[in-house]
């Protein structure tokens, strides 16, 4: 091999090297940033959902069968009780929303997930169970997802699959409310996370991978730079694409919930009006990952029918509007509206399930 070959070789070694060193980088960050945020503290409240067959009271109504009427202490209390218990898993989020786009090279994740078909989508859905994060703190890596030009369908499985496939949330449940909740969550959320997924690739138009993935990386790239700067400037962006939504409309929907959640009569919660109301109150409003355990229990012991707790069951972790308006540039139009869409719709047939099965 003549010296010119080799020198023109070992450049791009280096940066084999560099790049599966920056991978490491990543996925201890992540691991270790997942194992103190979700991981260790749900291993503890399995315990407890087990022992005590509860894992807390209504963050929505508390022990009350109606949440408080609208105002700025109603706004302020929901607010400060939400953001105890995300902020570190919102931290989180968003360190690894801004790290995806620094540290992981474009085309290994373009090779796995950045194709309109069925495989990427599915690999994006499985690579969110170990994340266990409710909509909205998966929704800073679903940015970083997309920036790294990920496919509609692959980011939107990631985004979903985080909420509605958490296995910590599907084993308080079965504690805590009962088996049947569990197998209808698992089937609802595999339609949730694979099916709305994939289809939602067709209403994002003729995309294209954006770079020759099988081609080696070039020595220049618009990318290079320090690597602290390139980091800075992506938590910078991140800061301000999603936290001024973010805190706005969770003390609006905070204030708003006695309007989203009214209280209805015996015979009003247990019809298909409730589940309508319910499953549309359910997509728009935020909550804190497995919130929705207590929630339904505290509805079904103030009267409300099974079909309101399906509703809830399948909405309610879904997405939420502060998750929506955090990914909406992200994606094309159509594919948000189609999500919100059909998770409203999928939430309506869960509450027609649920007051048949549950």
């Amino acid at each position: 091999m003549s010296p010119a070959t080799n020198g023109s070789l070992l450049p791009q070694k280096h940066r084999d090297i560099k790049a599966i060193a920056l991978a490491v980088i990543f996925l201890v960050i992540a691991i270790a940033g997942l194992s103190y945020v979700k991981w260790w503290p749900y291993y503890h409240k399995a315990f407890k959902a087990a022992a005590e067959h509860s894992i807390g009271s209504s963050i929505l109504t508390g022990k009350e069968a109606a949440a408080p009427a609208p105002s700025l202490q109603a706004a302020l209390d929901y607010a400060a009780a939400y953001f105890k218990s995300v902020w570190k898993a919102a931290v989180l989020g968003i360190l690894l929303g801004s790290l995806v786009q620094v540290l992981i090279p474009s085309k290994w994740l373009l090779r796995v997930l950045g194709k309109a078909n069925f495989k990427s989508t599915a690999l994006a859905g499985l690579a969110s169970i170990p994340g266990m994060m409710c909509s909205c703190c998966a929704a800073p890596i679903t940015v970083g997802l997309r920036k790294k030009k990920v496919s509609v369908g692959a980011a939107l499985a990631f985004w979903i699959g985080n909420p509605v496939l958490n296995p910590a949330t599907l084993i308080f449940m079965t504690f805590v409310l009962s088996w049947k909740f569990t197998v209808m969550r698992i089937v609802f959320g595999l339609a949730l996370t694979f099916g709305i997924s994939y289809i939602a690739n067709k209403f994002a138009g003729n995309t294209t991978v954006p770079e020759a993935i099988a081609e080696p990386v070039k020595a220049a790239s618009p990318n290079d730079g320090p690597l602290l700067l390139r980091w800075t400037a992506a938590v910078g962006k991140m800061l301000l694409a999603v936290v001024p939504a973010y805190v706005i409309t969770v003390l609006l929907l905070g204030a708003a919930r006695a309007w989203m959640f009214p209280s209805l009569g015996a015979g009003v919660a247990s019809g298909i009006l409730a589940v309508i109301i319910f499953a549309i109150a359910g997509t728009l409003f935020v909550i804190p990952t497995a919130a929705e355990i207590p929630i339904i229990g505290t509805f079904l012991s103030f009267g409300f029918g099974t079909g309101v707790a399906g509703a809830l069951l399948v909405t309610l972790p879904t997405i939420s509007l502060p998750s929506l308006l955090m990914v909406y540039r992200s994606f094309p139009r159509r594919v948000v509206w189609f999500v919100f869409f059909s998770v409203i719709t999928i939430g309506i047939l869960g509450g027609i399930v649920g007051a048949l099965v549950l």
